[in-house]
């Protein structure tokens, strides 16, 4: 009897037994996981509706802007059909165009299909307000509306090769320049990275020409005038009130023709003195002037049309269907915490309580001190510990490397952020006023952290196992011709020869726009190191199954102890270059990423003083027509 009294006291009551609280604790988190799982695909589902939803408003902005740009290029709708199914094509839209009285212009949809309720936009070139370019949202007029201004080609010659006069004058004063065109076709002399343009400079190169009117625009100009005429007499104000042209700002000059009067001469004009007086007459010739203008211009583009939007074919796929890259992340993790449930209860129930203590305590004890646990069994328990071991490894190594890039990150980010932030911090104080050079210096700047970021984005999906390749054949003679092309102007203003040298007519199997991009680094890495009359050599080849693409040098070359890290992260051979001279130090991994991505090698060599040499294996393809 006291045996069987012995055995009442030692049984474990069935809901303190280990094996129920595994089970009880594996249902709890089944049930957790379920939850997470749904939350994951809810949250997962709603980021891409979103993201579909700003891309369906980014489509209909693109679509109203071609449009509007093809009304204001052309005197009617004749041939919009092509543009209209393009982009279709393209977004996935239904898209029709109609006069005010819903009489079809062009329709993406097949004939008899019925139009939406009710217009998406009105295409109008000459009311708009989809632009942002200066004027076009005070004239509401698509600046890409010519009309008479439209220089002919014996102007443009002469007007470019005023433009070019000046620039050259310019950079004699150390002043880099740029050379555009406004819709019209008249040239724009602009400087070109931020460089300030002295008054000295420009009063000796500023001679005028570029802001005065051709014949062509004087015509147009005089003919507004005598059309804006009798508004301006209604008004009360001087029909003879002189049009503005150009700004006269040095760096902008050659401006296309700016339709607002004189502030001074409206008030000469016989309007009483005072600001508000002033503001107001100034406002009613504007009025004037922009009304003669769309009635000078209304001749040239399309008469107003009806924009409808809608759903595309029934044979589209629908857009905002959840993509492969969601749906597997909501599987995979469903999975892994599924697997982890089943496996912690198989080997808690295993191995019972000893094996998992020392693991406790260790992972009991802080982050910075995880004590190795001792490997006492061969079988799940022992594996376990052997994991945790390594776990605790990895992390100090990727604790050592976040720290490193975090680092790194913010050696990099700190130039421009101190710049920008310097410039706005003068601006609001006064000291310096908010012109164009000052803008496009914060554009520089901004675009510096820009470039930062993309190539941290690309080495992120590279990490993360997320980037694409969209694989084809592509010959590689072909491929070196576009990097060449793309990179010409680069080495042409550095004073370094681009050649390429291809044997035979080997074909790759790769994504042709990866491989420019890392072709792309490559060369400009090495025309950034190649001084003036050096050359840069782009080499393929075919090895076997192999295509060996090489970039090749006669740089300054690279030393041998810095020759293993020159694919690492935020790594330069010289520390004092900053990004500007020196790159990111991201280029390089990236071509590596690429490379590795494509199952290829990527290899350097180089002989200090004399050049240095990269090497790429990537995988061959069949040529097309060869079977």
């Amino acid at each position: 009897m006291n045996r069987n009294r012995n055995r009442t006291r030692t049984r474990i009551p069935l809901r303190k037994r280990l094996l129920v609280r595994l089970l009880i604790a594996s249902v709890l988190i089944a049930v957790c996981s379920v939850a997470a799982t749904a939350w994951l695909a809810v949250t997962t589902t709603t980021r891409a509706l979103r993201e579909e939803q700003g891309q369906a408003l980014a489509d209909d902005m693109d679509i109203l802007a071609r449009l509007s740009g093809y009304a204001a290029t052309h005197p009617d709708w004749t041939g919009v059909e092509a543009t209209v199914r393009e982009l279709s094509a393209r977004t996935g839209r239904r898209i029709a165009l109609t006069t005010a009285d819903r009489r079809p212009l062009a329709d993406s949809a097949p004939r008899g299909t019925f139009l939406p309720p009710s217009a998406a936009a009105t295409v109008d070139p000459l009311r708009t307000d989809t632009y942002s370019e200066p004027g076009a949202q005070l004239s509401g007029t698509d600046p890409r509306v010519v009309g008479p201004y439209r220089l002919t080609p014996l102007e443009r010659t002469k007007l470019d090769a005023v433009a070019r006069a000046r620039q050259r004058c310019l950079s004699r004063y150390g002043v880099d320049t740029t050379v555009t065109h406004t819709p019209s076709g008249r040239p724009v002399v602009t400087a070109s990275d931020s460089t300030a343009v002295s008054g000295y400079a420009f009063d000796e190169c500023g001679d005028g020409q570029l802001d005065t009117p051709a014949h062509t625009e004087e015509k147009a100009l005089t003919a507004l005038q005598v059309r804006a005429g009798g508004c301006l007499t209604r008004a009360g104000l001087d029909p003879d009130i002189p049009l503005v042209f150009g700004t006269g700002v040095p760096g902008a000059s050659g401006r296309a023709p700016t339709l607002a009067p004189v502030l001074a001469k409206v008030v000469d004009g016989g309007v009483d003195d005072g600001a508000d007086a002033g503001k107001k007459a100034l406002r009613a010739a504007q009025t004037c002037f922009e009304t003669a203008r769309r009635a000078q211009l209304d001749p040239y583009v399309a008469p107003v049309a009806e924009l409808f939007l809608g759903v595309g074919d029934d044979g589209a796929a629908p857009r905002w269907v959840m993509s492969p890259a969601n749906k597997a992340k909501v599987v995979g993790a469903a999975g892994l915490v599924l697997a982890v449930t089943v496996a912690v209860t198989a080997v808690v129930a295993t191995r019972l309580v000893r094996p998992l203590r020392a693991l406790t305590e260790a992972a009991q004890q802080p982050p910075d001190r995880h004590a190795r646990v001792p490997v006492t069994t061969q079988d799940e328990t022992g594996i376990l510990a052997e994991a945790f071991n390594d776990l605790a490894e990895r992390r100090e190594r990727m604790e050592a490397q976040r720290k490193a890039l975090v680092s790194d990150v913010a050696h990099e980010l700190r130039s421009p952020l101190t710049n920008i932030r310097g410039w706005l911090e003068v601006t609001r104080d006064g000291l310096v006023e908010p012109d164009t050079e000052l803008l496009g210096a914060l554009h520089e700047e901004a675009l510096i952290l820009q470039r930062v970021i993309d190539d941290l984005r690309d080495l992120a999906a590279a990490d993360a196992g997320t980037l694409r390749l969209h694989r084809e054949p592509v010959p590689a003679d072909d491929l070196l011709a576009q990097v060449a092309a793309a990179h010409r102007v680069a080495a042409d203003t550095a004073g370094v020869r681009l050649r390429t040298e291809t044997e035979g007519a080997p074909w790759l199997d790769a994504d042709p726009v990866r491989l420019r991009q890392a072709l792309g680094n490559l060369v400009t890495n090495a025309v950034r190191h190649t001084p003036p009359d050096g050359t840069v050599t782009l080499t393929a080849r075919g090895d076997g199954e192999r295509v060996v693409l090489e970039v090749a040098d006669t740089g300054t070359g690279i030393a041998a102890e810095d020759l293993p890290h020159v694919f690492e992260r935020f790594w330069r051979a010289e520390k004092s270059r900053s990004r500007r001279t020196g790159g990111s130090g991201l280029g390089l991994p990236i071509v590596r990423h690429l490379t590795v991505a494509h199952g290829g090698t990527a290899q350097a060599t180089s002989t200090p003083g004399a050049g240095s040499l990269f090497t790429l294996r990537l995988p061959a393809a069949t040529a097309p027509g060869d079977g």
